[in-house]
């Protein structure tokens, strides 16, 4: 099969292309023939040598996709060689083929090509698993996400509307500012706007979705109102601050956090029980849509790295594997 490899840390041109035997799926697992795959700030981490696959996982980057079962291992009853899934691979989907737990691909939502649902997995996982099930997100409640521009913040903002929130988000520009209004959200310009300020004027952030880290810490727990809870999804600006905990005290706050890839197959399991129980039905009745930025094709995942590392994109990239079949 045709892959890209890292071929030692560096920048993007060590991506490079190659040819891998077809990988064999194992107890629990399924073969994927990949059609499109999801491009995600963890690859690029990877690349860079500063995020190492879990043991077992493929040395491939490539975090999720979208495609059609080539074969089944033993034990494995839910799907067959033909279905179309989108899944959340644990790494290898910078190639024609790659295997994932069973229980880990879902079917693709009515309605939406495999183009589309390949931008679905990481961002679904790590939204829902942190806003929904670790941060407890209500209807009426007051939600913040920075970087509302990115895969996951669109997504977040769509997910938390669906579920009747109030959304206010962070972005660097009047380009992704309008595209977080356009998918209903409250736009804070980061670069003039003081977005401590202005989720207190409002009452306080019940939840705050953070991916940034650094100062924004702080900042985060003073914006916060009372039992407010800040859920941390990765650390862009470094993961240390310093904090007065009594506000946490006082005011009853919770912080809280996860990364998605070394959690247990188990845990990953649930969470796509819940995606497929709560979110896929949203997905299909057109309340949630992944947002697409770009499509580069296998070949050219360095360009799909620099244009990720530019910070200009708005949704999702995606690399083009294979037709769709």
């Amino acid at each position: 099969m045709q892959a890209v490899e890292i071929s030692s840390p560096g920048g993007a041109e060590v991506l490079r292309p190659v040819t891998r035997p077809v990988p064999v799926a194992g107890h629990g697992q399924i073969l994927i023939h990949i059609a499109w795959a999801g491009v995600n700030r963890p690859d690029v981490l990877q690349r860079a040598g500063s995020y190492a696959p879990p043991p077992g996982a493929s040395d491939l980057p490539g975090l999720e996709c979208a495609g059609v079962v080539a074969g089944v291992g033993p034990g494995v009853t839910r799907w067959k060689p033909g279905d179309r899934v989108c899944a959340l691979l644990p790494g290898g989907g910078y190639a024609e083929y790659a295997t994932c737990a069973a229980e880990h691909a879902l079917p693709i939502p009515e309605g939406l090509s495999l183009r589309v649902a390949a931008a679905l997995p990481e961002t679904a996982f790590t939204v829902w698993s942190n806003v929904v099930m670790r941060g407890g997100l209500q209807s009426g409640e007051r939600f913040l996400v920075h970087g509302g521009s990115s895969g996951i913040g669109t997504m977040a903002i769509q997910i938390a509307r669906a579920l009747g929130a109030r959304v206010w988000a962070t972005a660097g520009s009047a380009e992704k500012c309008a595209s977080c209004e356009k998918l209903g959200a409250i736009a804070i310009n980061y670069r003039n706007e003081d977005f401590v300020a202005v989720l207190r004027k409002a009452g306080g952030a019940d939840l705050i979705l953070d991916m940034v880290g650094g100062d924004y810490i702080g900042r985060n727990i003073r914006c916060l109102a009372d039992d407010g809870r800040l859920a941390m999804i990765a650390f862009l600006a470094g993961p240390k601050a310093e904090i007065n905990f009594a506000q946490i005290m006082t005011r009853r706050l919770s912080v809280t956090g996860s990364t998605l890839r070394p959690q247990s197959d188990r845990a990953k399991a649930r969470i796509a029980r819940e995606l497929y129980e709560r979110l896929w039905p949203l997905v299909e009745a057109g309340a949630v849509r992944p947002l697409i930025d770009s499509i580069f094709p296998l070949g050219q995942a360095a360009d799909a790295h620099r244009r990720m590392e530019g910070s200009a994109h708005i949704g999702k990239i995606l690399l083009q594997v294979s037709a769709e079949n």
